[in-house]
């Protein structure tokens, strides 16, 4: 009897199993957001919601959306669609048509309190799992603002990356010098103020020698933005200062006075040759015909 029973469960949960693994025994609705995206401050952003049905499954009427900021309390959380006052005039669907898989919205002119958690909702209706809901895995929008990257005011040497963030220890800042990595001193992150939803991350670094520097903005390994500063190192004059600039010191060259250099005067050694030569033969022809 015991081991009658244990067939007859097993027997249940093959069953169970088979029953959700036939085609068109079970639909499947799901609906898609990415986990983080990034935008900077002032401009729009646009937040993707994907609907995806199984061929199998039909809409009977078109899905009812739902955007929604999520607050920590998760209590209160103010729709973006259809928008409530604090996003009023700013949202807008990509799509209008209301049949369509595509449920993503544009949110505009993003400001430093748009930071945070996202998450799109639909009430839909099948015609075989009837009327139900379906969010998504919730969207975390992180925002930056404009990237400075020049020379310090109080010194020409010292090359400063300035950048202000949301809150997160995903973003990191990098400067390369002729697609190389540096490895400044570390600057930890400094609030700009007390409330306020960013932080600002900062190095610097000393000009070493002409090139490209850059300074990139990663979040998690990615890369979010980036600025680029071109250094040409003057040419200082010899005996003058070095460049003020933290270009290489060029040293002072010592110059001689220059030298004349006359050629040999070869024919003026074989003229010197040949006289002691000729008074020889002179000397010698005369003895002769004297003799003869």
């Amino acid at each position: 009897m015991h081991h009658s029973f244990i067939v007859t469960k097993w027997g249940w949960t093959q069953w169970i199993f088979f029953f959700f693994m036939v085609a068109g025994t079970r639909s499947l609705v799901t609906v898609h957001q990415p986990p983080v995206l990034t935008t900077a401050l002032g401009h729009d952003v646009m937040m993707p919601c994907q609907l995806n049905l199984s061929p199998d499954e039909r809409m009977v009427t078109p899905p009812v959306l739902y955007w929604l900021y999520v607050t920590q309390d998760n209590t209160n959380n103010p729709r973006l669609w259809v928008p409530t006052e604090k996003y009023e005039g700013r949202v807008e669907l990509l799509d209008k048509n209301r049949t369509t898989s595509d449920k993503s919205i544009v949110l505009k002119n993003v400001q430093w309190a748009d930071s945070g958690r996202y998450l799109c909702k639909l009430s839909i209706t099948t015609h075989k799992d009837k009327s139900f809901r379906r969010k998504g895995n919730e969207t975390s929008l992180k925002v930056y603002d404009t990237m400075i990257f020049n020379l310090t005011t109080h010194n020409d040497s010292l090359l400063w990356c300035e950048v202000n963030v949301t809150p997160d220890p995903g973003f990191v800042l990098s400067i390369f010098h002729n697609g190389c990595t540096l490895q400044p001193p570390e600057h930890a992150p400094r609030d700009a103020g007390a409330g306020l939803p960013y932080v600002t991350l900062s190095k610097n670094i000393r000009l070493r020698s002409e090139g490209v520097y850059e300074c990139q903005l990663q979040l998690n390994g990615e890369l979010i933005t980036k600025r680029i500063f071109h250094y040409q190192p003057e040419v200082t004059e010899v005996g003058g200062d070095a460049d003020k600039n933290g270009s290489l010191t060029c040293s002072t060259a010592v110059f001689e006075p220059s030298v004349v250099v006359f050629p040999e005067p070869w024919i003026l050694y074989i003229a010197l040759l040949l006289v002691p030569i000729i008074i020889l033969l002179s000397i010698v022809t005369t003895m002769l015909m004297h003799r003869c």
